[in-house]
C-alpha cells in the first residue's frame, strides 16, 4: 500500500478498501481483535469470524519484532504459518507468506514439497520430521477436532505414508529452543540459535535467529541485508514435485477500483486510535496521518 493511497483513504478520497487492505492496516496499527472489529465496521465490511486459531498477529510480539531489525525472526502459528517475517528473515528463508490453503503450514510442505526440505542439510531431515509430527500432535490435540491442526494432520494421513508412520508412534514434544542449521542459497549452511517466545495461549510464537558475534555465522546473518530476498528453490513451487492435490500458490492481491467508492463520510467517523495516540490529522477519518 502507497503511501499515497493511504493519504486518500485519511482524508476519505479512496474507494472502500478491501477486507485484505483493512485486515493490513489493522495489523500495521497493532489493533487488538476488538479494534480491528471496529475498524472494519466503519470500512462497511463485517468484522471477520472469530476462532480458536486467528490469523490475527498478536500485538505484543508484533510490537517485539518491530525492534528486531539487526536479526531474522518471525512470527508462526501453532501449525507453523508464517504470519509475519521481518526483512532479515525473508533475506534467509525467503517469502514464507505467501502460500494459500493447506500450504501455509511448513508441516504440509513438508511431507508435500521436496523442496521444503531443501532448506535443510539432509542429515537433518530425520530429526525435522519427528519434530514437525510431534508439534502438530500437541497442537491438534490442544485446539480440537475442528481445528486447522486437525485438519492437515488428517490431510497427511491420507496423503503421505511417512507422515502416517511417524503420527503412529504417538510422539509428543513441544517447541524449545534449539540450534538449527539453514542451508542458504548464496551463502551455504549458516548454524543458528533459534530463540522463541510464545503467546500466553500458545497460538502464535515470536522465532528470532541469532547466531554469535565474531563467529563465521555470524558474519553470514550480517551479509544478508546485502544479498537480499533468498533465492532457494523452496521459494518457487511446481506442482509437479508435490506430493499431495493442493499446490502452493502464490497469494494474488486484490486490486482496487474505483466502482467501490463510497461518498464521503458514508463509513467514516467516531473515535479513532489516532485520536487515542495523539496524531495529528486533516479530517475525521479513523485513518492516522501518514507522513509526508
Amino acid at each position: 500500500m502507497s503511501a499515497d493511497y493511504y493519504a486518500r483513504l485519511e482524508q476519505q478520497w479512496a474507494p472502500q478498501p478491501s477486507e485484505q487492505m483493512v485486515a493490513a492496516i489493522a495489523r500495521a496499527l497493532r489493533l487488538s481483535l476488538d479494534e480491528r472489529d471496529h475498524l472494519f465496521r466503519l470500512a462497511g465490511h463485517t468484522a471477520p469470524t472469530r476462532v480458536i486459531r486467528s490469523d490475527h498477529v498478536s500485538p505484543g510480539l508484533m510490537r517485539v519484532l518491530d525492534r528486531l531489525d539487526d536479526t531474522p525472526a518471525r512470527v508462526v502459528s501453532d501449525i507453523a504459518e508464517t504470519m509475519v517475517q521481518n526483512r532479515l528473515a525473508t533475506a534467509l528463508l525467503g517469502d514464507q507468506t505467501r502460500f494459500e490453503g493447506l500450504a501455509r503450514s511448513a508441516v504440509y510442505r513438508w511431507f508435500t514439497d521436496v523442496r521444503e526440505r531443501e532448506m535443510y542439510p539432509e542429515t537433518d531431515h530425520d530429526l525435522q520430521t519427528n519434530v514437525q509430527v510431534a508439534n502438530l500432535r500437541v497442537s491438534a490435540t490442544r485446539s480440537g477436532p475442528g481445528s486447522r491442526a486437525a485438519a492437515v494432520a488428517t490431510h497427511l494421513r491420507q496423503h503421505s505414508a511417512e507422515f502416517e508412520r511417524v503420527w503412529n508412534r504417538h510422539d509428543v514434544t513441544g517447541r524449545s529452543d534449539d540450534t538449527k542449521t539453514i542451508v542458504h542459497p548464496e551463502l551455504g549452511p549458516i548454524r543458528l540459535q533459534c530463540q522463541i517466545l510464545f503467546t500466553q495461549d500458545h497460538g502464535q510464537a515470536l522465532l528470532v535467529f541469532t547466531a554469535a558475534p565474531g563467529s563465521q555465522d555470524y558474519s553470514k546473518l550480517q551479509m544478508l541485508s546485502v544479498i537480499g530476498p533468498s533465492t532457494s528453490p523452496a521459494n518457487t513451487h511446481n506442482p509437479r514435485r508435490t506430493g499431495c492435490d493442493t499446490p502452493a500458490r502464490p497469494v494474488r492481491r486484490r486490486r482496487l477500483t474505483r466502482t467501490h467508492q463510497l461518498p464521503a463520510g458514508q463509513f467514516w467517523g467516531g473515535s479513532s486510535r489516532a485520536d487515542r495516540a495523539g496524531i495529528s490529522r486533516r479530517s475525521t477519518s479513523p485513518w492516522p496521518a501518514v507522513a509526508r
